[in-house]
C-alpha cells in the first residue's frame, strides 16, 4: 500500500473559474465562499466565491469545483502558504 507521504497531488486551476486537484483525501466543508479539503494529509483551503463542489471520487482522489477561485492556501507543518491572494 502507498504512503501518504508518497502519494501525488495535481493542482489545476483554469483562469480561476475551475479547479481541480488529485490526491484528495476528503472534501472537509464547502459552501459558496469556502472549501477545504485534505490533501496528501495537508489541509487545502480553497476561498471565492459562488464555489460548488462539481465531483469528488473517494476512490481515485479526484476533484472538481468551478466558480471565482480567488485563494488557495495549503496548510503544513512549516505554517501556511497561499496561491493568488
Amino acid at each position: 500500500m502507498q504512503q501518504q507521504q508518497d502519494r501525488q497531488s495535481i493542482l489545476t486551476v483554469e483562469n480561476r473559474k475551475r479547479i481541480a486537484f488529485s490526491g484528495v483525501d476528503s472534501v472537509e466543508s464547502f459552501s459558496d465562499s469556502c472549501i477545504r479539503l485534505t490533501v496528501c494529509g495537508k489541509q487545502v483551503r480553497i476561498e471565492g466565491a459562488h464555489l460548488k463542489v462539481l465531483s469528488f471520487s473517494e476512490g481515485s482522489g479526484n476533484f472538481a469545483a468551478s466558480g471565482e477561485v480567488t485563494l488557495v492556501r495549503f496548510g503544513g507543518a512549516k505554517g501556511i502558504s497561499g496561491l493568488f491572494k
